[in-house]
């Protein structure tokens, strides 16, 4: 019983930073459970609840784009079920720090653009297009199965810098395209564990705590300021990736974290600031009804 509230415990954490920020549900969780050797599939299967609590959570709170979702989710799937079954074995190693150094470039971008920047203006009807969606979502999903996650890390910032979407858009369309992925990941190491035994109480601790987390975390997305929402992706962008280079380069520090970390704090007091003195702020005017048309 013990063991189950302390997954429960990890899944509602790592559910209320990936919910509301759209990414770093694998992230938490990892670091979390890292001492307990989780194998990839456990947290997958999990995440199969409590994406869906999360989808259905953020739908109902209007943070969704069907229509992104319609053209990331299934590329995403088919990346992942690739990644999980044909091409599990091979390592993504050698491309970690370029992923990372190019997700590091796109959350200094976010930072400038929407902490220290004029906000935004989103045009009703404007989104992300196919041909950069259906690539995205294909890599997104491929390197989230490889690499034991990374599908909101690699899709939410991309969207988020292209300025086509408003941030709450992209985190609630990203976070409920992830079922779909996570399904496709899930089934595709099912086939390749070959009836290989799991822990039941890991995936049942992480979906509970997951799934009591999704609602808190999708009506925090429909709340945040523009700034705050900016500041919390950037900084949380700036802090993951940071510690992938370090680790890679084998430069990790006490020094090197708190610098790290100091400077994720300063961003998110600058967008508080820049809010209105308030966590919250004044949250941003919801965009007009989007027509069918105008693409891009």
């Amino acid at each position: 019983m013990e063991r189950l509230l302390i997954f429960a415990l990890v899944g509602l954490a790592a559910q209320a930073v990936d919910g509301s920020l759209g990414m770093a549900y694998g992230v938490t969780s990892s670091t979390l459970l890292v001492a307990t050797g989780v194998a990839p599939a456990s947290v997958h299967l999990a995440e199969v609840g409590t994406t869906l609590a999360s989808g259905v959570s953020h739908w109902r709170l209007g943070n969704v784009d069907w229509k992104v979702v319609a053209k990331i989710a299934i590329p995403g799937g088919i990346g992942a079920f690739t990644g999980a079954t044909v091409l599990s074995d091979l390592s993504t190693e050698s491309a970690t720090p370029w992923v990372a150094g190019l997700l590091l470039v796109l959350g200094v971008y976010i930072v400038a653009r929407f902490v220290f920047g004029k906000p935004p203006v989103f045009i009703p009807g404007r989104r992300p297009g196919l041909g950069l969606l259906a690539p995205l979502g294909l890599f997104g999903g491929f390197i989230d199965a490889t690499g034991g996650g990374g599908w909101g890390p690699v899709t939410t910032p991309t969207l988020i810098s292209s300025g086509t979407l408003h941030p709450r858009k992209v985190i609630g369309s990203v976070s409920t395209a992830e079922f779909v992925t996570t399904v496709s990941a899930s089934v595709g190491f099912l086939v390749g564990l070959a009836g290989e035994a799991l822990d039941w109480r890991i995936i049942g601790g992480l979906l509970v705590g997951g799934v009591i987390a999704a609602p808190f975390a999708a009506y925090l997305v429909k709340h945040l300021s523009l700034p705050i929402l900016g500041g919390l992706v950037g900084s949380i962008i700036l802090v993951t990736n940071g510690r992938t280079l370090l680790r890679n380069f084998d430069a990790e520090s006490a020094a090197a974290y708190g610098v790290l970390f100091a400077v994720a704090a300063v961003i998110v007091a600058i967008a508080v600031r820049k809010a209105g003195g308030e966590f919250g702020g004044a949250p941003t005017p919801e965009p007009a009804p989007e027509s069918e048309t105008a693409n891009v």
